[in-house]
Formats: C-alpha cells, structure tokens, sequence
C-alpha cells in the first residue's frame, strides 16, 4: 500500500491545481484498497475507462509515483474527493455496495480532476432555486455559490456533476428546484455528460478526435 501524505486544505477552484500533462496526455496514477473484491477492482477499472473519450489516463501507481489516487473504502465514509490534484497521495472515497455506481464513481472522478458541482455555479440563479430551509444544516456548504471556471459552457442540468432535487434534503421536501417549467429531471446522469467532457477536455487542452 502506498504512503498517504497530508492533503493540502485549499480549494482547487482557487489555486488551480490542475493534473500535469505529459505531451498529449494526462497520466493519473491511480491506486485501488485491497478492501476491495475482484468484482469491485474490476468494476473501478471500468467506470475510471469512461475519461477515454478526453486526454486523461488512469494508469496503475508505482512507487516513484509522488502524485496520485487512492480510492478506498470503509464503513460509513461515503462517497467523496477532493477537488483537483492536492500533491501527493490524495483519497477518492468509494464505499462498497453504496457508491460504485457509474454516475457517482464519474462524479468524484471529476472533483479529483478539479470539478466542483453544477449547482454552485455562480450563475445559478438564472437556471434553479436553492431552498435552503429543506437543507439539512451540516450540508448547506455543498450549496454555496462558487467562483467556478465553467469553460464557456452552458449550465448543463444533465450534467453528472449536478445534484438531484432532493439531494440532502431534511424535511422530504426538494432541495432545488428548475426555474424553468421545461425541465422536469436534473442529477440523474448515468455518467459524464457531453458537456462534461468537453469541459474536461477544454481545461486540460485535449486535442479534438
């Protein structure tokens, strides 16, 4: 198992802590627990391929790697990263059975990569209503506006980064709601959108396939 070094607290948003490139592609070494079974090794390995339609490449750590991921699990951790490249080993929490869906492996794949959620852009009033008195109080920071580098890119409701209606609701009642009465569905991607992945490959300067 690799060492892991202390994270770094500051917000990619604000540092822009991007990836290193290595000629036409981003090389992320990624390591996986060995609480894992095969079947969630395997499982992993798949959903990280879905970033094959950008410049990025998850490869498997070695030793001489400084800077890399670790996705694990344990009991009640959830599903969570950090936003963008910390320095060092950096953990992207998977728990089993709860969290290796498509849509959320994607999702914290992408606050790795330097992402935050669709729904704090600053903008966000023109699209959706935050209600904040249905949030539960300890997760109102998942709400907050972001200064968010949104690559010239529409606000995009399909967006797998985007939360869903009820996310983290306290009361049963919706936590967000569309402005517009032509969007009934939001926060339910199976994985990267196509707006997605052109922003990944717009930040990291992908050339075009």
């Amino acid at each position: 198992m690799p060492k892991i070094l202390k994270r770094n607290a500051d917000p990619c948003t604000i540092t822009g802590c991007k990836w290193f490139k290595s000629g036409e592609f981003v090389y992320i070494p990624f390591y996986i627990d060995t609480n894992y079974c095969k079947r969630h090794v395997n499982k992993t390995k798949r959903l990280t391929a879905e970033v094959k339609s950008t410049c990025i490449r998850f490869v498997p750590f070695k030793t001489k790697n400084s800077d890399y991921l670790y996705f694990y699990t344990r009991p009640n951790d959830g599903c969570w990263s950090y936003i963008g490249r910390q320095g060092g080993g950096q953990f992207i929490s998977l728990e089993k059975n709860k969290c290796l869906r498509t849509s959320t492996v994607s999702h914290e794949v992408l606050h790795a990569l330097g992402f935050n959620h669709e729904q704090v852009r600053i903008d966000r009033d023109q699209y959706i209503r935050v209600l904040f008195q249905n949030i539960k109080p300890e997760q109102k920071f998942n709400f907050w506006k972001v200064e968010t580098n949104n690559m010239g890119s529409p606000y995009d409701y399909n967006s797998v980064m985007h939360y869903k209606k009820y996310a983290f609701s306290k009361n049963g009642r919706p936590t967000i709601a569309a402005r517009s009465r032509r969007v009934h569905s939001f926060g339910n991607s199976y994985g990267m959108s196509n707006t997605d992945i052109n922003r990944v490959n717009k930040l990291y300067n992908c050339r075009e396939k």
